[in-house]
């Protein structure tokens, strides 16, 4: 298998790890509808015994939503993290730039490190 052949490899799993978090978001989303309309018609004001516990319970609630929207979004930025490196890569070497060569090249990515893709020691 080639280099092209490797990247564009690469991009169908990419894609299809993009089609999956899809369906994973539309199930959530339906979760969370449901949620939603649970919590607006059974957490009102009359289940509590005062306004701080009632304040605290959708705080707790808030905050979990947020969490999974923050994993969300650095997984998402991930992705294109990694698909930017690699595209920027592939651009470079199709300008002749990137033409060095070498299996330290292949692991490289565009990364100043050396540290290959997905290893999370890349920031």
């Amino acid at each position: 298998m080639d280099r092209t052949e490797s990247y564009l490899s690469i991009l169908d799993a990419a894609a299809k790890i993009q089609l999956n978090v899809a369906l994973i978001l539309e199930a959530k989303a339906l979760h969370a509808e449901k949620s939603r309309n649970w919590i607006c018609h059974h957490l009102s004001t009359a289940a509590y015994e005062n306004n701080a516990d009632h304040l605290k319970n959708t705080s707790e609630i808030h905050e979990q939503l947020i969490s999974v929207i923050e994993g969300i979004t650095k997984m998402e930025v991930a992705f294109a993290k990694n698909l930017n490196l690699l595209i920027g890569q592939d651009e470079e070497e199709a300008s002749g730039m990137g033409a060095g060569g070498g299996l330290g090249d292949m692991f490289n990515f565009g990364s100043g490190s050396g540290i290959g893709i997905g290893s999370g020691l890349d920031k």
